[in-house]
């Protein structure tokens, strides 16, 4: 997969988990609680990780690469 098609995905969950976070902002005082739990656990991290991911990936991706290059120099000596 292309880092075209993973940025176009990654950026599409980021903006579709924005949404149930702006209804948690913008939702009646009483319907909180029903959205409280699903929007700390599940939406704001993933969120996070998906805008970081977008942010720094670049140097995680060169990271990664370099250890399994490293790795691979180490395995055949």
């Amino acid at each position: 997969m292309s880092r075209v098609i993973t940025r176009t995905i990654v950026r599409c969950i980021h903006l579709a988990l924005a949404i149930p976070i702006l209804g948690y902002i913008y939702s009646p005082f009483d319907k909180l609680p029903d959205y409280a739990p699903a929007t700390r656990f599940v939406f704001v991290p993933i969120m996070v990780v998906s805008g970081l991911w977008m942010w720094k990936g670049h140097v995680l991706r060169r990271l990664i690469s370099k250890r399994l290059a490293s790795q691979g120099v180490a395995a055949r000596t």
